[in-house]
């Protein structure tokens, strides 16, 4: 009795985090039996929640099954699961518990984000492009618009996708928008969006630039540290009136920084000023009288 209460457990809490159905049953699949999905998004890092992980699996194994589909050569696909079955091969084992369900490409990615989007402390990059593999899917899922209802037609279609997918995330279709652009970027600055050395917003305006020039601005931000909102509105200004160069790029990002005048400053020892001043004057006694005499020069000169 106690046995079947276990399992029903066991059961309940695979319908929650996978929507399994009742006819579906976990199996042990071997692990150099399954590849990773391509093109994962989700970065599987070796951080103290993995070490937690590990530890977790080694003491009680996979409490919950891996989702996969079969690759159709004696293999599988991972669809969920990626951080449990590292953790698995970091444990020694050589199975995994698994569900195997018969999934088109599109339903697979689709899964597949639905997955891993939820978790907490994404990275900008992952849920750029988890959410345009899941937007790509959801269009292809519905279906184009024929071609007499092109054009305007046609962005609307995309529109509304977006706006489903943005409730289904808890994000503005804007936002959605915005992180999508980010695919755009070259690694490097996506890089740089991942570790806070990128500010989001600026990113996203450097993603409508070409990939040569991108190249350019990580070089700058590499080399001084940063680059500002205004100088990428500059950049791309000019990038509309005709071609720019590293050197011209430089030149434009230079533009945009206001340059402090050098900082002077006149020292005057004590030696000197105890010269024009009674002794019993403290330094802010002294200090008074200098600037009431700078003052009157300088209306003098006025």
């Amino acid at each position: 009795m106690k046995s079947r209460s276990g399992e029903k457990i066991k059961l309940t809490s695979i319908d929650e985090l996978l929507g399994v159905v009742n006819e579906e049953s976990a199996m042990e699949i071997e692990i150099n039996r399954i590849h990773a999905f391509k093109d994962h998004p989700f970065k599987v890092l070796d951080n103290e929640k993995m070490a937690d992980l590990v530890e977790s699996v080694k003491t009680y194994g996979v409490l919950t099954p891996v989702l996969l589909r079969s690759d159709g050569e004696n293999g599988y696909e991972m669809i969920s699961g990626h951080r449990r079955m590292h953790a698995a091969v970091i444990a020694g084992l050589a199975t995994i518990p698994a569900i195997v369900r018969d999934l088109s490409d599109d339903d697979a990615v689709i899964a597949m984000v639905d997955a891993n989007i939820q978790r907490e402390e994404l990275l900008p990059s992952e849920k750029a492009f988890a959410y345009k593999m899941k937007l790509d899917a959801m269009k292809r899922q519905a279906g184009r618009p024929s071609q007499k209802n092109s054009g305007q037609n046609d962005q609307n279609f995309g529109k509304v996708s977006r706006d489903v997918l943005a409730k289904e995330v808890g994000e503005s279709s804007k936002q959605i928008q915005r992180y999508i652009r980010l695919t755009e970027l070259i690694p490097e600055l996506l890089d740089m969006v991942d570790a806070k050395k990128l500010n989001f917003t600026i990113a996203v305006d450097i993603s409508y630039i070409e990939k040569e020039i991108q190249k350019w601005i990580y070089e700058y931000i590499r080399d001084t540290g940063f680059v500002k909102p205004k100088q990428i509105t500059a950049l791309r200004k000019q990038l509309e009136e005709g071609l720019v160069n590293q050197g011209f790029m430089i030149s434009i990002f230079n533009s945009c920084i206001a340059v402090k005048a050098p900082e002077r400053k006149v020292v005057l020892s004590g030696k000197k000023l105890t010269k024009y001043f009674p002794e019993d004057y403290s330094e802010t006694d002294m200090e008074k009288v200098i600037e009431a005499l700078l003052e009157q020069w300088k209306r003098e000169q006025e």
